[in-house]
């Protein structure tokens, strides 16, 4: 088969799109013949050696995606050859056929394309238990996001406004600004400027009842703007390692400060069911959407990691097979 891998760490140029052998699955697997493939962040951290990778070279990037059961393995029940099927969380996906364990294989509808469920589940998935189990939102609650227009934070938008929040959304320019506002952000300012100011303005100076924290670097200036009581929801640092926080300072202003990993959360398999079935369910209604995907063949593997580095997405980067 074919895939996408690297024998050393590095630029998107480690990459190399080759014939190697076919996986075998295992007692409880299946064989997915991969249609469409997310590219995410975390890829390009193991790329560079940033994150763990199991195993020796060659190396095969990808978690996310979905496809058509070409076999199944002993012990399998209630899965059938050509079954669609789509999974958020097994690796070596940047491949032709990829071994994915029963537990993870999430049941695909007809109603959903291969393409909307790889541009959904990990992101989506993220959305979902951010609203649901990091801080539950409230109808007329006000929500500052960070990365608004980013694949999460536009899954956010939409979740709060189903949710009867408010939305205010920050992100680095107008262009993505006006994305924000085109899902039902309320608000969105730029980090250029003052927006801790600006923030506090619109909230008549009491302040956000909740903060989805991405960005790491803006730890405390996202503490700066959520009101007596509030909470931060610190899930992610793609801007730079956050300070340290002074539990002083939480004790003090009665704010909390929590934490989010998604693999927390997806322990089981009823649980990527039911919340994969959730996030299918509003995507059916109408109530919430993804934009269209960027779209790479497996081949144009390190053309695909430079786009997604150069920050110039605004919607999910995928392979298509």
């Amino acid at each position: 088969m074919k895939a996408l891998i690297f024998k050393t760490f590095g630029g998107p140029e480690v990459l190399e799109y080759s014939e190697i052998d076919a996986p075998s699955i295992s007692p409880g697997e299946i064989l997915v013949r991969m249609k469409a493939i997310g590219l995410n962040f975390a890829d390009i951290y193991r790329r560079k050696g940033n994150y763990h990778l199991e195993g020796k070279p060659p190396f095969i990037l990808g978690y996310e995606g979905a496809g058509i059961v070409e076999k199944v393995g002993s012990g399998v029940q209630g899965i059938n050859i050509g079954d669609r099927i789509a999974f958020a969380d097994v690796p070596h996906a940047n491949a032709e056929l990829v071994a994915v364990p029963q537990e993870k294989a999430i049941p695909l509808p007809h109603t959903i394309s291969f393409e909307k469920a790889a541009s959904l589940l990990l992101q989506g998935l993220t959305a979902h238990y951010l609203t649901r189990d990091s801080y539950s939102v409230k109808k007329d609650d006000v929500v500052l996001v960070h990365a608004v227009a980013g694949g999460v934070g536009q899954l956010l938008v939409q979740i709060v406004k189903l949710f009867g929040g408010k939305v205010i959304g920050l992100t680095s320019s107008m262009e993505k600004a006006a994305i924000a506002q085109n899902i039902g952000a309320d608000k969105v300012f730029l980090y250029k400027n003052d927006w801790k100011r600006e923030v506090l303005v619109e909230t008549n100076q009491k302040g956000v009842d909740v903060v989805y924290e991405s960005v790491g670097s803006t730890l405390h200036d996202s503490f700066a703007v959520t009101r007596i009581g509030g909470t931060v929801v610190f899930y992610g640092m793609a801007g730079g390692d956050p300070a340290f926080i002074d539990p002083r300072m939480l004790m003090d202003t009665s704010k909390t400060l929590t934490g989010g990993d998604l693999w927390n959360v997806l322990t089981s398999h009823e649980e990527r069911v039911v919340r994969s079935n959730e996030l299918f369910r509003w995507i059916e209604e109408g109530k919430i959407s993804v934009l269209e995907p960027k779209k790479f063949s497996l081949s144009e593997g390190p053309d695909a990691h430079r786009f997604l580095e150069s920050r110039k997405s605004t919607g999910k980067i995928l392979f298509i097979l």
